[in-house]
């Protein structure tokens, strides 16, 4: 919508456009949106505490909301500290709820459909399989088709 040169300028100099640079935002303790892109750029050491804060004001958040932010914040967390294990994680945020999370259960969900190919493989029935896997045998048959497509 800037079709003039220095228009960028002149919105700026309105006020109707704010320059906000993330490494000089000091308090974030009361807006989540800036608190999970502060946690994106913060270095690893800073960005532990700021998790933990950030996860304490989402789950002050109305209940609506509260369940999709924490598993966006997780899902940050997971990525920041990918080098990390989920116990690491766990035990370094205090994520007690994590295995409640729409995240940890499609993680979940995942690893166990690419173990069935394995599984076939030592001549593990579809029964067998969707039992060990706590699966349904539609789903085992539906993974097995999925990965002969492949």
């Amino acid at each position: 919508f800037l079709h003039k040169r220095g228009a960028r300028a002149s919105l700026l100099t309105t006020g109707l456009i704010h320059v906000v640079y993330l490494d000089e935002i000091t308090d974030t303790s009361s807006s989540i949106g800036l608190g999970i892109i502060k946690l994106v750029v913060s270095p690893e050491d800073e960005a532990i505490q700021q998790a933990k804060t950030l996860i304490n004001l989402v789950e002050k958040a109305d209940a609506a909301n509260s369940r999709n932010l924490l598993e966006l914040v997780e899902r940050m967390l997971v990525y920041k500290f990918s080098s990390y294990s989920r116990q690491e994680l766990e035990t370094m945020l205090g994520l007690t709820e994590w295995q409640k999370t729409r995240f940890y259960q499609e993680v979940k969900e995942e690893t166990k459909l690419e173990t069935i190919p394995r599984l076939l493989n030592e001549g593990l029935t579809v029964e067998q399989i969707a039992r060990i896997l706590e699966l349904d045998i539609e789903v085992v048959k539906q993974a097995i088709k999925q990965q002969s497509s492949k």
